[in-house]
Order: C-alpha cells, then sequence, then structure tokens
C-alpha cells in the first residue's frame, strides 16, 4: 500500500527548482516553485475568472452562473448581517474572500494530488491573518476599551478576575483552533480515503491471483463502497469547513465590533 502521508509532502515542481539562493536579511534560502504553491495559485485563479464570470455582462434575470455567484454572494452577506449586525456590510469582503479561498483550495484537494489546506502552515495563516483583523478593529473601534472583553462585568466580582483570565486564554488560543480544525479535517479525511484506495487495489491484486484469493474481491467492493461514500462525504467536508471558519471569523468580529452591547 502506498504511503498515505505522501500525498501531503510539499516537493518542488521539477524544472523550477532554484536551489540554494542568498537572500539579504534571510540568508541562505531554498528558492522553489512547490506543489503547494501551484494549488493556491490554481485556487486563486479559479476565484478570479469565477468572479469575472459571474459580475460581467450581469443580467436583470440571472443566468445559471450568475445566479450561483449572486447566491455565494447572498450567502456570506446574510451570514455577516445575522452574526455581526448592520455593520457586517464593512466586514463582508474579507470573510467572502477567506471563504472563496478555503473553499476552492479544500475542494480542489478532492481533483488535485496534493491539498494546500492540509498543511498547517497555510490553516495557520489564515488563522493568524483573522486574528490580526479582530485585533484590529479591536482596537481600531474600542481603543483600551477593548480590553474590556476580558472583564466580564456581568460575572460577580469575587470571581470576574478568574472568568477574565479564562477569556483572555480563550481569546489568544483562538487562532490555535481555527487552524487546527481546519488543518485536522482536510488531513484526516485524506488520509482515510487514501487508505482504503489502497485496500482496493492491494485486495484486487490479491483476488486476482485466485485460490482462497478469491475471498479478497467481497472485501475489495466493500472498499471501493467505502471509497465512494466517503468521496462524497468529503465534498460536504470541504464546504463545511469554509463555511464554519467564515461563521467563526464573524463571530469573533461581532465580539470586537458589538463590545459595549455585549458589555
Amino acid at each position: 500500500m502506498a504511503d498515505p502521508i505522501h500525498q501531503f509532502q510539499i516537493q518542488p515542481i521539477r524544472g523550477l527548482d532554484f536551489g540554494i539562493v542568498d537572500v539579504p536579511v534571510l540568508g541562505p534560502v531554498h528558492l522553489a516553485v512547490t506543489n503547494s504553491h501551484v494549488a493556491m495559485t490554481v485556487a486563486f485563479l479559479l476565484i478570479v475568472g469565477f468572479l469575472a464570470a459571474v459580475t460581467a455582462n450581469a443580467k436583470v434575470v440571472p443566468g445559471r452562473l450568475q445566479a450561483a455567484g449572486e447566491g455565494v454572494f447572498g450567502m456570506i452577506d446574510n451570514l455577516a448581517d445575522s452574526i455581526i449586525g448592520h455593520e457586517g456590510r464593512k466586514y463582508f469582503p474579507f470573510v467572502l474572500t477567506v471563504f472563496l479561498l478555503i473553499l476552492s483550495m479544500n475542494m480542489l484537494g478532492l481533483f488535485l494530488t496534493f491539498t494546500a489546506t492540509s498543511q498547517l502552515a497555510i490553516t495557520a495563516t489564515f488563522a493568524v491573518l483573522t486574528f490580526g483583523v479582530v485585533l484590529a478593529v479591536g482596537f481600531a473601534k474600542n481603543g483600551l476599551g477593548f480590553f474590556k472583553l476580558f472583564w466580564p462585568a456581568s460575572a460577580p466580582l469575587a470571581i470576574r478576575w478568574a472568568v477574565g483570565l479564562i477569556e483572555l486564554i480563550s481569546f489568544f488560543l483562538r487562532p490555535v483552533t481555527l487552524a487546527l480544525r481546519l488543518f485536522g479535517n482536510m488531513l484526516g479525511g485524506h488520509v482515510a480515503l487514501k487508505i482504503f484506495a489502497g485496500f482496493v487495489v492491494s485486495l484486487g491484486l490479491l483476488g486476482l491471483g485466485g485460490g482462497i484469493g478469491l475471498l479478497a474481491f467481497p472485501v475489495a467492493a466493500l472498499s471501493l463502497g467505502m471509497v465512494v461514500a466517503l468521496t462524497a462525504l468529503e465534498f460536504l467536508v470541504a464546504f463545511l469547513q469554509a463555511f464554519v471558519f467564515a461563521v467563526l471569523a464573524c463571530i469573533y468580529l461581532n465580539d470586537v465590533v458589538n463590545l459595549d452591547h455585549a458589555h
């Protein structure tokens, strides 16, 4: 059976590996275009192409592609508005961008041999970026009043410091949970797919040997059924993980946008 982890290894593209290059300040750096770069670039180009096609020649009565685009816009717009409130539209571009990037990388991973969001560095980048936006919005809107987020006025005074400490730790753990949730789901699902697909091939070859090996065919068929079911589930998970990331980004933004109302 092929190594199920091999699909997650970052490898330079042949002919685009420039070796060790001395970069000012950073020093020696291995410069190469990798399968990770290709996956992310393809995702970016697909998003740009999709948005361009959706917004070009917009009609009062939308066609299928325009309707699909408006459906995505409407879903994220309603999400931001329902969670953040009347200021949600200000943050719609950020939430939509993050949602589309994660969704496209998740979906591409089911067609390419590499899934960008199965790399913790990629999911951590999205998480830290979201965390940075939340911090920037929090201080921009509330100034030093931002720290009221960690001083729950509704809690009894005697335990307020303890609740505030828990809130502080929880706040700084948010990027960790954001990164690990997306990374873990993408990694686990693809490993399971690879393992069951390996069973299909291995057991099929065993059955071709004849004799008692013929008993391997029913098990291979069962494994094939699992591959089909897991593939369908992975498409659903690819969408749900992008949507959950967008929901949590809105929730974290709501905490700092509506800080006075929450406290």
